[in-house]
């Protein structure tokens, strides 16, 4: 199991700052500086190189959303080839990515210091090293600091691009598209096939940052929706203003005055900017070159701190990187990653930087891929990704295969680099490592179904992950909680006891007998006894033929004697204890994975430190099942007199004109339950207890909130 950790990082970033984080990622060296050293090894093609890049990203993205939505933890990559392959493919998947992002935050600080020197005359590394620590200090500061840093800086550097394309295609319309073609996009192949590939695994490394928000999915809100749209919606808009922005620049520059240039955009743009001094164009471009440099390397070091972080959490790396300081940042491993940042700078140069880069992060990629195959083939029942990847499994087939094929493009140091990570990563574990770890990866899940194996430890961890994310949009849990039926006891019952009147209970909602539901759910207990947790017991089965799920609730005031039957919670570390509030939950093998997230839910209702308090002082049925709701689904309204609810007495239920997705659930008049009906009429001091969408619910608190 993972090391326990101080603090846990909070979850602060919004689908806005996903699209930030990737962009900024992506969107700096692989446009300002790395187009004049991609068009000396294809010419004009390289255009073509990088929509191609672009393209072979695509399994990667969909791969690694699908991971982070089925596991949001701190480590991206690492995190998942750990639990997917086994903490030795962990390791090298940790080290590498750690060193392929620290290589790209490299690649954008040297990029930095080449636009700077257009106006001052400082050395490279120099100004590398100086916004080093300047980031590195940020980082430290908070995440929230550093992405709202991030947020200005891209919405600085999309309006001067936009700006530059702009101006570009309009000297380009002028110039006559057709002659432009002819005299600079030919030959459009100056050295074949093969420059054109190097070309395209040189230039990947202006994508890799695009999975970097991975690594923050921890930190991320409702990451089921946020990490994959963001993504994408990164992804496009970087891709195009890549593309276009190369073509203006080899149509309107030329190759051969492109070739070898440090500081392409700003050749383009002293080029063509004719509505200004050449001076103010050369600014503008340095100006956004700065903000796109700056968010990339600030990211850079976010993402890439993360890694030891994660691996120090699971005994990988020395416990002290795992460590949260004052600001909830991981203060150890960010500064590790800042030596290993200026360690970089100061001894590789540009050209290598990016080879080396992205010939690393490709083979990860490929190993990416592997983990989806992996994860799906093990079956697991808690793997329940938000975000699936279409055309499985050729997508990950292609993701596989394509980086392999790029590497071998690139050359022999390309290969023996990303080899000697490969062998560091296995030493490192070998000698640290291996002695401290008693888990296993997923693929012997996938052994278990050829008759070996497999690692029950990461199905808790799994369903402990579904518990922090709770149920989805469209489960029905709410429906669930209000319809259920509640046995209020004031003496102890006995196991058996209970289960009986589970059974009653059940028996009259659904099509099972009660003598079904009896064997149902004493097979289950044979498998693994009864979960307790914070005074909490949770039994369940699945039942064939039985569409959705069902819900009985129990509040044992002196506790229920399960003596003998009791077992750990797999969402809870609590010793077992008798239980004060028992939950019984049936559903049907049609979504297993939902069955599942309602169990996550109630468990993490039940860990609330008010749950029980609240649970055994509820005055009534109603009052119960509100405990068990998720606080911002759920309103409840009494009708009083001279309260903005009383204007609602009189008037039945089918007149309420309540916010679409909302609906009366509960109504507790004069100490008694009534069934909501559309004909019921609401009289003074009624409780209403509505239950709905989150938008919804907030305009009804507006309306009648006192």
């Amino acid at each position: 199991m993972a090391a326990n950790t101080p603090h846990k990082l909070r979850k602060e970033l919004s689908l806005f700052d996903v699209y930030v984080v990737s962009t900024a990622a992506m969107f700096s060296s692989g446009f300002f500086l790395l187009p004049g050293l991609a068009v000396t090894l294809t010419g004009p093609s390289v255009v073509l190189a990088y929509l191609l890049s672009g393209l072979l990203i695509v399994p990667a993205m969909l791969s690694q959303a699908e991971l982070a939505t089925a596991m949001p933890r701190a480590g991206g990559a690492y995190y998942f080839l750990d639990r997917t392959l086994g903490p030795l493919v962990g390791t090298i998947g940790g080290i590498g990515t750690w060193i392929a992002l620290v290589l790209k935050s490299a690649f954008a600080l040297i990029g930095m210091g080449a636009y700077i020197r257009l106006f001052v005359d400082v050395p490279l590394k120099t100004v590398a090293v100086t916004f080093t620590v300047i980031f590195s200090l940020i980082n430290i500061l908070g995440v929230r600091e550093s992405t709202r840093m991030m947020r200005i800086l891209v919405i600085l550097l999309f309006v001067i691009l936009t700006g530059f394309l702009v101006n570009g295609a309009w000297t380009l319309a002028a110039a006559g598209v057709v002659n432009t073609h002819r005299n600079e996009f030919t030959p459009f192949f100056t050295n074949g096939v093969d420059g054109l590939l190097e070309t395209v695994g040189l230039v990947f490394i202006s994508y890799i940052g695009l999975t970097k928000v991975a690594s923050l999915a921890e930190e991320v809100r409702e990451p089921e929706r946020n990490i994959p749209l963001g993504m994408a919606l990164s992804l496009g808009s970087v891709v195009m203003f890549y593309v276009a922005g190369v073509y203006l620049m080899v149509a309107l520059v030329g190759a051969d005055t492109l070739s070898g240039s440090v500081t392409p955009v700003a050749d383009a743009a002293s080029a063509f900017v004719a509505w200004v001094p050449p001076e103010v164009g050369t600014f503008l471009v340095v100006v956004a070159a700065m903000a796109a440099f700056a968010s990339m390397s600030n990211t850079g070091i976010l993402a890439a701190s993360r890694y030891p972080l994660a691996m120090a959490r699971d005994r990988l790396l020395p416990n002290q990187l795992s460590k949260i300081g004052r600001f909830h940042t991981p203060v150890l491993a960010t500064v590790t990653t800042a030596g290993m940042l200026i360690l970089a700078v100061t001894i590789l140069d540009v050209g290598q930087v990016a080879k080396l880069a992205s010939a690393v992060q490709l083979l990860l990629f490929g190993l990416i891929n592997v983990a989806v195959i992996v994860m799906r083939e093990s079956r697991i029942e808690s793997y329940d990704p938000g975000f699936k990847s279409p055309l499985y499994p050729w997508m990950q087939v292609a993701g596989i295969a394509l980086p392999l094929i790029l590497v071998a493009e690139m050359g022999w140091l390309a290969s023996l680099f990303s080899m000697g990570v490969v062998a560091a990563s296995m030493g490192w574990y070998n000698y640290y490592a291996r002695g401290r770890l008693e888990r296993s990866g997923a693929i012997f899940h996938v052994f278990e179904r050829l008759g070996r194996r497999r690692f029950a430890g990461l199905e808790r961890e799994l369903r402990d992950i579904m518990k922090e994310k709770g149920v989805r949009a469209h489960d029905p849990i709410d429906d669930i909680v209000a319809r259920a039926p509640i046995n209020d006891l004031l003496e102890s019952v006995s196991l058996e006891e209970l289960i009986e009147k589970a059974a009653t209970n059940l028996s009259e909602c659904t099509s099972l007998s009660a003598e079904d539901v009896v064997q149902g759910l004493q097979r289950g207990l044979q498998a693994g006894g009864v979960p307790v947790g914070h005074g909490t017991a949770l039994i369940h089965y699945r039942a064939p033929g039985l569409d959705g799920s069902e819900l009985v609730l129990f509040r044992c005031r002196n506790g229920a004697d399960f003596a003998g039957s009791l077992a750990v919670d797999p969402f809870s570390t609590e010793e077992a204890e008798r239980p004060r509030a028992v939950f019984v939950l049936v559903s049907g093998h049609k979504d297993p994975g939902q069955h599942l997230r309602i169990l996550a839910h109630l468990a993490g209702r039940a860990e609330h430190e008010r749950f029980m308090t609240d649970w055994l002082q509820a005055k009534d049925e109603q009052d119960l099942k509100e405990a068990l709701l998720r606080d911002e689904r759920f309103l409840s309204l009494v009708l009083e007199t001279g309260s903005r609810a009383e204007e609602l007495v009189g008037g039945a239920l089918r007149d309420l004109r309540l916010p679409e997705g909302c609906l009366v659930a509960l109504i507790r008049r004069r100490g008694e339950l009534v069934v909501p009906r559309g004909g019921t009429v609401l009289e003074l001091y009624d409780r209403l207890t509505i239950i709905g969408e989150t938008t919804g619910l907030n305009s009804l608190r507006e309306r009648f909130g006192d």
